[in-house]
């Protein structure tokens, strides 16, 4: 038996980044792009190589641009972090698994490093292989914490549970991080939302913006951790748009949501640099007349149109660019 089992991209609608503080955030699920894995018995355990775990290049040039585009390492590293954790969490759970071994393949369509969450899914894609190969079942809240502890305990990224909890829900998720919450139970409160109620949408990013999602919240982090009072009450106050983005998305309020999204974007704004091109991204949208903020950590931006006329604005305007305009397919 072959296991295909895929996890999706995420997009941050509001409340990012302060899902990694205990705060608040509303995200999709972008079927437009996924990762998808591959899971069969096999006599050995073997993780197949793709194309970003080779190590030969045409150049030295290649060699750069693929480092800059990808990091120094590919996907192996990753599905070890979420095997072991997975293996991890069965021990800790008294759960015995059966002796038998697999072979394992990943691809993702996910545009690296432009904050749509390629590697979670990833993660994400291979523990739902796992507990499928393996029968049993972990509960969505618990597959999210074991899929962060995979990235921040195994490989050090500094990452929060945003991402993990909307790729194990899917749909539109509002995710409630609270201190008090976390402290008792270790993981947030997530209520899903009719993505039906939902405005138009559309995507763009970047693919030359590509950036490590690790490295540009450790700006924030280092802040954080040392007291700066103007951070912490600013990422209260983006935590708090997501309460009011939930509420607008119930009204059916989309002018109001289309300010959230804005006010989003230039809160985070007043804690991180943004670079020349992300600002040039968000600008260029916005003077179509459409609502822009980060779908993630930069690169990629999501907002409101309002119709047909706009999104062709924002497709000519932002291939000027170079930046892809996709309307997101939201599962």
């Amino acid at each position: 038996m072959i296991i295909d089992s895929r996890a999706y991209a995420r997009a941050g609608l509001l409340g990012n980044p302060s899902d990694g503080y205990f705060g608040k955030t509303l995200s999709l699920s972008i079927k437009n792009f996924g990762a998808h894995i591959l899971l069969y018995q096999s006599p050995e355990l073997v993780i197949e190589q793709q194309e970003a775990d080779l190590n030969t290049f045409r150049n030295i040039y290649q060699l750069r641009d693929t480092v800059s585009l990808i990091g120094y390492n590919g996907g192996i590293p990753i599905i070890k972090a979420a095997i072991k954790k997975f293996c991890d969490h069965c021990d800790a759970s008294g759960i015995r698994l059966s002796n038998k071994n697999f072979t394992i393949r990943y691809h993702s369509s996910i545009p690296r490093q432009v904050g749509l969450a390629g590697s979670s899914a990833i993660i994400i894609a291979t523990l739902k292989a796992l507990m499928q190969f393996y029968d049993i079942e972990i509960p969505k809240h618990i597959l999210a914490n074991i899929a962060l502890r995979a990235e921040t305990e195994e490989m050090g990224i500094n990452a929060g549970l945003q991402d993990r909890v909307i790729q194990s829900y899917e749909g539109c998720v509002h995710m409630d991080f609270n201190k008090a919450q976390m402290d008792e139970h270790g993981y947030g409160v997530y209520t899903p939302l009719d993505p039906n109620l939902l405005p138009k949408l559309y995507m763009a990013y970047k693919t030359n913006l590509s950036k490590v999602s690790g490295k540009v919240l450790n700006e924030i982090r280092s802040k954080y951790d040392k007291g700066d009072e103007h951070t912490i009450s600013t990422l209260t106050t983006i935590a708090n748009l997501a309460d009011q983005g939930a509420e607008a998305i119930r009204a059916g309020n989309h002018e109001l949501l289309g300010q959230l999204i804005n006010a989003n974007f230039d809160n985070r704004c007043k804690i991180m640099s943004i670079s020349d091109s992300n600002m040039e991204l968000v600008n260029t949208a916005r003077n179509c007349g459409a609502s822009a903020s980060f779908t993630g950590s930069g690169g990629a931006i999501i907002g409101i149109y309002q119709d047909d006329e706009m999104l062709k604005r924002l497709v000519y305007s932002l291939k000027k660019i170079n930046a892809r305009v996709i309307k997101p397919y939201i599962i």
